[in-house]
């Protein structure tokens, strides 16, 4: 699924100028370009995503739980699991903006058995880094690579443990290894919302499915020379090269123009601009 939003950028056909709109005779119009439309692609979310299953366990803030909603929502997965939540009424939280629907939906377990039991793997989160672990503690981003691989064939589980005291020995014994958010040594702990959005981020980002922006189309060599050419009558009227310069000066006046590397869009305005002042100049000569 890929969502586009599109800006227009002024400079549409109905605003350019002609003959007939006052422009005297024998001037060449300025030619202002087509309204062009930016696409700003957002996240593609494969299939494999689909997979994952977000865990939230003994979480004591409602508000925490729609948060870690939200962020789901944001980066495309879906399925929200959690374990005896401290309030029941989450469902309710308000600050699921967006994601009522994924929270309205979300699966209620007993235990963390029972939450990962269809999961062939198990990610646990941690901030303590001292902590005694039985378990490969692996940092954030290739935590989320390895992940990764494993949802392109199989469903996994991503735990986050209370904001008082984490994931508990019992619940850390179901997973496979942990991973944790890199922060400063003197403040470890983070909002349990934004450990969520963080993590999530991560797998989305690396992935081939990331944020993609479509290339620029840039200007043909044809339309290059068109400016070439503009340009150097502009510098010959206005008196900056002779009127029959030599081909050391177009050969450099090209060159010059080629390393521009122009869009397009920019071309044409370009190609305006030049046709108006080169008729402008030659009227006042």
């Amino acid at each position: 699924m890929r969502v586009r939003a599109g800006i227009v950028v002024p400079g549409s056909a109905s605003t350019r100028g002609d003959s007939r709109s006052g422009c005297p005779a024998g001037r060449s119009p300025a030619v202002s370009p087509p309204a062009r439309v930016i696409e700003l692609t957002s996240l593609l979310v494969p299939a494999e995503f689909d997979r994952l299953r977000v865990v939230l366990v003994a979480t004591r803030n409602p508000l925490n739980i729609g948060a870690a909603a939200r962020a789901m929502s944001n980066f495309g997965f879906h399925h929200l699991r959690v374990v005896n939540p401290y309030e029941l009424a989450f469902r309710e939280a308000r600050s699921a903006v967006g994601a009522s629907a994924l929270l309205a939906k979300a699966e209620q377990y007993k235990s963390v058995a029972e939450a990962v039991a269809d999961c062939a793997l198990v990610v646990g989160t941690t901030a303590l880094r001292h902590r005694e672990l039985q378990h490969p503690l692996r940092r954030l981003e290739y935590g989320a690579r390895l992940i990764r691989q494993q949802l392109g064939s199989r469903r996994a589980a991503l735990l986050f443990g209370s904001e008082k005291v984490g994931l508990s020995n019992d619940a850390l014994s179901h997973c496979n290894w942990l991973m944790r958010i890199p922060t400063r040594e003197e403040h470890g702990s983070m909002n349990l919302g934004q450990a969520v959005a963080i993590c999530l981020y991560e797998l989305v980002r690396d992935s081939k499915t990331a944020q993609r922006q479509e290339k620029p189309k840039h200007a043909t060599a044809g339309e290059v020379e068109r400016i070439t050419e503009l340009l150097l009558g502009t510098l010959s009227v206005s008196g900056y090269l002779n009127p029959h310069p030599a081909a050391s000066a177009k050969q450099k006046v090209r060159r010059l123009l080629r390393r521009l590397n122009l869009q397009a869009g920019d071309a044409e305005i370009l190609l305006g601009m030049l046709r108006q002042i080169l008729w402008k100049t030659r009227q006042e000569n």
